[in-house]
């Protein structure tokens, strides 16, 4: 049956693209900068997407983030993500065919615009999105829907006629606001057991919603 749908958005990290190298070691170079212990990759990964955190005080032990932690990160990141950044196995391939079917693509991540596009100006998928809203160009962040809300006014559609593909309950959480169709996957960040597990088998899902 052909999808109803116009727009499908994607959370960035955790789901096109595999940055958990380049996040865990730019969160642990902003603590080091603060004379703070390392943590874990197993730690950094399990927090970075808790709805329920503060990340700047559980991270770097400050209320909000401050312009020196950002540039701090901002600066590990434009240094290393060409060598630690790649795009999950069979992405640009779906983007393609996505495209191809005449869906509009669309971003919306926590993370900030120039980091944001340099990974994927990188990735060479950039020209992919119609629109991308980044931590940066909203008011608050995901599991807010300002990054949702501002990929629908940039494309003029509606909720009803998008559908959300992210790896967090912070993902989940933005689209359920709108009432829209969300997709969980399975291969980033998180492990959710029902969440679906293959490229293959999201196509099958974005295709039938």
């Amino acid at each position: 049956m052909k999808s109803s749908k116009k727009l499908v958005i994607f959370d960035m990290d955790g789901t096109l693209v595999d940055s958990s190298l380049t996040i865990v070691n730019a969160i642990n170079y902003v603590r080091s900068k603060l004379s703070l212990a390392p943590l874990t990759k197993e730690v950094i990964l399990n927090k970075v997407n808790d709805p329920e955190l503060n990340p700047a005080l559980f991270f770097y032990e400050t209320d909000e983030f401050t312009p020196q932690q950002e540039e701090w990160f901002s600066e590990y990141y434009t240094n290393n993500h060409e060598r630690e950044l790649q795009l999950y196995n069979g992405i640009e391939e779906l983007l393609k065919e996505l495209k191809a079917k005449g869906y509009l693509l669309a971003i919306a991540t926590n993370s900030y615009r120039s980091s944001t596009l340099e990974s994927l100006g990188h990735l060479n998928v950039i020209d992919y999105f119609s629109t991308i809203a980044c931590y940066d160009d909203v008011g608050r962040g995901k599991p807010a829907p300002d990054m949702l809300e501002k990929n629908l006014k940039d494309t003029n559609l509606e909720a009803k006629d998008a559908i959300f593909v992210g790896d967090s309950e912070r993902d989940l959480m933005a689209a359920n606001s709108l009432n829209m169709d969300y997709i969980m996957i399975n291969w980033g960040f998180s492990d959710y057991e029902d969440a679906i597990h293959s490229i293959d088998k999201l196509k099958e899902k974005i295709l039938e919603l």
